[in-house]
């Protein structure tokens, strides 16, 4: 297994790769007449070595997606600083569910009740409720992951009386395109259906939805959270799950 703890990154210097991004993610919200602190920065650090993270926390970065749950883990075992905030935002297979519910503050890719029954079950008594977004196939591709609109509020009705889960929001990852009119469609959707939620669950405020390539969409829409790795921490490391 590559050596997460010490790899160092050749990639472009993350605090200019940081500068970048907050300075786009502040013009999105600037055209779209939104307040920058209504959209969090979440930095994907999936395959890159804890040495980056450390850089991007010593520039005020603190919250950190992962997909790969091997890799994350040595991350946060080995990171020195208690205030990191971890997401975890790959598939969730029902072997890794304890071990997600131990180590995460938060989880973006909840789309099955048997998931979310076993996250609940096994979060620790002393831990706060883990937060969790419930991913939706906003595009209905069958190559992805995400539960039917058809069917979210069946899901999020069963998702919301579990006791040790916190439901706060949804998450989406479109199709790709680079037609802003199609990016528009489907995260005004998740808009749309996010705020007809939040009538009967006041809780569900967040949208985590755009990417590097969707982004300034993203948050015109709404977005409250962008997940970008590549502009900050460069091509990802070839990589396989433990």
């Amino acid at each position: 297994m590559q050596d997460i703890i010490s790899e160092p990154n050749h990639d472009v210097s993350i605090t200019q790769a940081l500068t970048q991004v907050h300075h786009r993610i502040n013009q999105a919200c600037t055209s779209s007449g939104r307040d920058q602190t209504e959209v969090r920065l979440l930095a994907v650090s999936k395959t890159k070595p804890l040495s980056a993270v450390n850089q991007a926390y010593q520039l005020g970065q603190r919250h950190f997606g992962e997909n790969y749950l091997q890799d994350a883990l040595e991350k946060i075992e080995h990171c020195m600083f208690g205030d990191v905030c971890w997401h975890f935002i790959g598939a969730i297979q029902s072997n890794k569910t304890k071990t997600i519910a131990h180590h995460f503050d938060w989880v973006h890719t909840l789309d099955r009740l048997k998931i979310a029954r076993r996250l609940s079950e096994q979060r620790p008594d002393n831990m706060a409720p883990l937060k969790v977004l419930i991913q939706v196939n906003i595009s209905q591709e069958k190559n992805k992951n995400g539960v039917a609109l058809a069917d979210l509020d069946e899901l999020v009705a069963a998702v919301d009386v579990l006791p040790n889960l916190a439901l706060c929001g949804l998450m989406c990852i479109p199709a790709a395109t680079q037609d802003v009119d199609q990016q528009s469609h489907a995260f005004n959707q998740m808009t749309t259906t996010r705020d007809r939620l939040n009538k009967s669950y006041p809780q569900l405020t967040e949208l985590s939805m755009g990417m590097s390539g969707d982004l300034d969409s993203a948050i015109a829409c709404g977005a409250t959270m962008v997940r970008i790795g590549t502009d900050i921490f460069g091509a990802r490391n070839t990589h396989a799950e433990q």
